[in-house]
């Protein structure tokens, strides 16, 4: 009797697709986890589609980036397939690019063509979308900005030096961390522990940071402490942590238990 030859199975979703890719290029999970600073239990739940053991959205979408990066893929398509796939499963928080075509069935399409088509779909959407909004900003007219009130010579050298101050955030606990800058460049991602800290680059292009425990971070500016950056266990994204920002900034208001 012939034996039946071997059929191999196509990757069905995303986490399966870089589990794929993982072991083709002879990778381990924790070599991944090393060059990502992802920890192995997030990495293993993206690579099982467990989303809902996963911090919250905005890791989800920066843990699975980090990782195609980490194989030398197309994060962008990669990104725009994993929000097709959490619409598709009912996941809140996450809107999948809008489809002109009926989704296939996945009994009748094999499985690999079905991953790859949705990602490209998903790049030429990407890529429209990015086309409109650049013809839409040309044609708009810049509001007159208001004249600063002037500014004694006195007060001047002290802003400038607050300004220029360094910041520097210090970890009181187990909290993820990811800072960059205006151009998505990674100036620090890491599971910080107490006692960690990161000073800033005070050349930073608007450093940005994204966290879901902002009450364990301490922050200071030129060695003075400033206020929480928000409300304890709730996630900040986009939050510029550049002197001039922090300094500008008030303590956040009380959470209410109403």
């Amino acid at each position: 009797m012939d034996e039946i030859p071997p059929v191999e199975v196509a990757p069905k979703t995303v986490g399966e697709l870089l589990k794929s890719v993982r072991e083709q290029l002879g990778m381990t999970l924790p070599d991944v986890a090393a060059k990502t600073r992802v920890p192995m239990r997030h990495l293993e739940a993206i690579e099982q589609s467990q989303f809902g053991a996963l911090p919250g959205q905005t890791y989800t979408v920066g843990f699975v980036r980090s990782y195609a990066r980490a194989l030398d893929l197309e994060d962008t398509a990669i990104i725009n397939a994993l929000r097709i796939e959490l619409s598709r499963s009912g996941h809140q928080g996450y809107q999948a690019p809008l489809q002109n075509y009926e989704p296939a069935d996945p009994a009748r399409v094999p499985s690999k063509t079905l991953a790859w088509t949705a990602a490209a779909i998903a790049v030429v959407i990407l890529a429209a979308y990015l086309i409109f909004r650049s013809l839409t900003l040309t044609q708009v007219v810049t509001a007159p900005q208001p004249v600063p009130p002037p500014t004694t010579a006195r007060s001047m050298p002290a802003q400038s030096a607050e300004s220029d101050a360094a910041v520097v955030l210090t970890a009181t606990g187990n909290v993820w961390v990811k800072i960059y800058d205006a151009e998505q460049n990674r100036l620090f991602e890491k599971e910080m522990v107490a006692g960690d800290s990161f000073t800033v680059p005070q050349d930073a292009n608007k450093p940005m940071i994204v966290t879901g425990r902002p009450q364990i971070l301490d922050i200071t500016v030129g060695g003075k402490a400033v206020p929480p950056l928000g409300l304890p266990d709730e996630s900040v994204a986009d939050m510029g942590i550049s002197a001039q920002d922090l300094l500008a900034r008030t303590a956040p208001p009380a959470k209410s238990n109403f």
